[in-house]
């Protein structure tokens, strides 16, 4: 993969979301490169390089991690108590892609230093134009440092 692909890390253990985030950012050509992995552990593999991508080249960040909140093996707060807690990653932009409007959610996502929250809107056309925003938004208009 090229250091200059637009990459984008999903993590979400829900496939029916999953296929609609990704169409939705194929239908608005907004990614060259998108990564799919269904739950946290793998993704933190992903991330450091280990398990089945200890192969991995880990200078080459995601662009931006959509990361859902509740999955298995590691939910996605710990992901990312852990990936802004490690200096190799802190700089890479999360958005919390979630179905839960709870306060505590939102607040522990925000002490963790998440980069955005967003409830996942029902219903296929504001769930595509939503995800078409948020990918336009972190892959063309925000500007992150060199990591």
């Amino acid at each position: 993969m090229s250091t200059n692909e637009i990459q984008i890390l999903l993590v979400e253990d829900n496939k029916s979301d999953a296929m609609l985030t990704m169409r939705a950012l194929q239908k608005h050509k907004l990614v060259n490169h998108i990564t799919h992995l269904s739950d946290g552990a793998e993704a933190l593999d992903f991330v450091f390089g280990e398990g089945e991508y200890a192969d991995r080249n880990i200078e080459e960040k995601p662009k931006v991690i959509f990361l859902d909140l509740k999955m298995p093996k590691v939910d996605g707060l710990e992901v990312l108590r852990i990936l802004k807690g490690d200096e190799r990653t802190k700089l890479i932009p999360i958005v919390m892609m979630t179905s839960s409007k709870e306060e505590k959610d939102i607040i522990e996502s925000h002490k963790l230093g998440v980069n955005s929250y967003v409830v996942k809107p029902v219903g296929f056309e504001n769930f595509s134009k939503t995800i078409a925003d948020l990918g336009f938004y972190w892959l063309f208009l925000n500007h992150t440092p060199r990591i």
